[in-house]
């Protein structure tokens, strides 16, 4: 094991390893497996040099391997995109003892896992995420799957992969704004199960940011450990014991931050449009008496401390209700939200008054 490298392991059915630390590129042959003739890298073009570097242990091992560059962001997770992903393993013969690896940011990762998911009706698949977001959110949880001009994500699979590499070294050439995109997931995990990761946000926010910082490492595994037990126990997203939320929680701030990201065409970064969804419903929650004043202001101050946007344009409301009523947890004519009804304690809140949502959304609007 590489030195000061972390494991988590994710107790699912199909159990696997999430390895953070520094330094990691040969650890992923331990991923891949003894097994795989060839393996597929997944990149886009900005991390073309780490697919380079880590083609070279593969090959070394005597492992065929095809490199495939996809366009960057949202604009890999497309039909088009996919089909050309089949024609290069089609051609490359592969077989369901190979392997497709995943390597760049969350939608990169999404886009991989759904080419390793319907390839042969599934073959094994490895995340490397070189962006903070993409470590804790995407690359974690077997939810694969590519956008339609209707919504995100309304294609995909739950297909979990053969194990996730998580080097910290592929964050240092990250903007600062791709840094804090994915604090917001962090953040988000901090208010629906893990509050010392609030706890050392407000501690310390410069450090929370800082891509060579221990503070952000132990952030970055604190919120792969929250994605990891939230989905242990509800993979497909059906439904937690015992009358809990399971992993629907997960999707906290994103019914309205998805709404926003296909408002902007995408070009809004994912962290930013989920952090004005958070504020969001924290004011839906408090409406409802579920909250008080206080955890609505943490929300807007945490956010704010690492230079995330709480509110957005008012007069985008008709259509960002509109794009909600295609979100995955709505019910017919029911929109579902998940709110807080304390810290920590995440739950699915059916909301059918529109005057009700657009107080909120008042709330937030710029």
């Amino acid at each position: 094991m590489t030195s000061g490298a972390r494991v988590l392991r994710v107790e699912t059915a199909q159990p696997y390893d999430v390895v953070i630390g520094r330094g990691l590129r040969e650890r992923v042959l331990d991923l891949v497996g003894p097994d795989a003739a060839r393996v597929a890298i997944i990149h886009a073009p900005s991390v073309a040099d780490r697919a380079t570097a880590l083609r070279m242990p593969l090959a070394d091992a005597g492992v065929a391997v095809r490199v495939i560059e996809v366009p960057d962001a949202e604009q890999a997770k497309t039909a088009s995109v996919l089909t050309e992903c089949w024609r290069v393993l089609g051609e490359a013969g592969f077989t369901r003892s190979d392997v497709v690896i995943g390597l760049g940011g969350g939608a990169t990762t999404d886009l991989a896992g759904f080419v390793a998911a319907t390839w042969l009706r599934g073959v094994r698949f490895v995340n490397v995420p070189t962006t903070v977001l993409g470590m804790v959110d995407a690359a974690v949880g077997g939810k694969t799957g590519i956008n339609t001009a209707q919504g995100k994500n309304l294609v995909g699979a739950f297909h979990e992969p053969a194990g996730v590499l998580c080097d910290l070294d592929a964050l240092r050439t990250l903007s600062a704004r791709e840094v804090r995109s994915g604090l917001a997931e962090i953040v988000k995990c901090g208010f629906i199960a893990d509050p010392s990761i609030l706890d050392l946000v407000e501690s310390d926010p410069r450090a929370a940011a800082d891509v060579r910082s221990s503070v952000l490492a132990e952030l970055i595994g604190k919120g792969i450990a929250v994605k990891a037990s939230t989905v242990r126990g509800d993979l497909r997203e059906s439904g937690g014991s015992g009358g809990a939320i399971g992993r629907e929680a997960l999707n906290y701030g994103h019914t309205l931050g998805h709404a926003i990201e296909r408002e902007e065409a995408y070009a809004i970064r994912h962290g930013e449009a989920i952090s004005v969804g958070m504020v969001f419903v924290a004011e839906l929650a408090r409406a409802e008496g579920l909250i008080d004043d206080a955890l609505v202001d943490r929300h807007r101050a945490a956010l704010d401390l690492v230079g995330l946007p709480t509110a957005y344009r008012a007069d985008a409301w008709p259509r960002l209700l509109e794009s909600m009523r295609l979100d995955k947890k709505t019910r017919g004519s029911t929109l579902r939200f998940v709110v807080l009804e304390g810290l920590g304690s995440p739950r699915i809140l059916p909301v059918t008054d529109e005057l009700q949502l657009r107080d909120a959304y008042r709330a937030v609007s710029a």
